[in-house]
């Protein structure tokens, strides 16, 4: 099962992870993408709050696959 972001590790990249997840979470409304679509069911089933910081989770996941396995970002997938 995957957790949530933790509190340990580096402190301010966490910082940076959380204020970039807030900023999608605002602009996300009438976009109509797979992601975008997860999030605003998330928004809603879930509150704002909640919903970035698995914006974030999912932000650290997908940086850790492109810089661990050297992985190229494919947007589709």
């Amino acid at each position: 099962m995957l957790l949530g972001i933790s509190k340990r590790g580096d402190r301010y990249l966490r910082k940076l992870l959380i204020h970039g997840a807030r900023s999608v979470v605002r602009t996300v409304e009438g976009k109509q993408d797979g992601r975008s679509r997860w999030l605003q069911g998330l928004i809603v089933r879930r509150g704002k709050n909640r919903a970035g910081g698995a914006q974030a989770n999912k932000t650290a996941r997908l940086g850790w696959v492109i810089l661990a396995k050297g992985e190229r970002y494919c947007p589709a997938a």
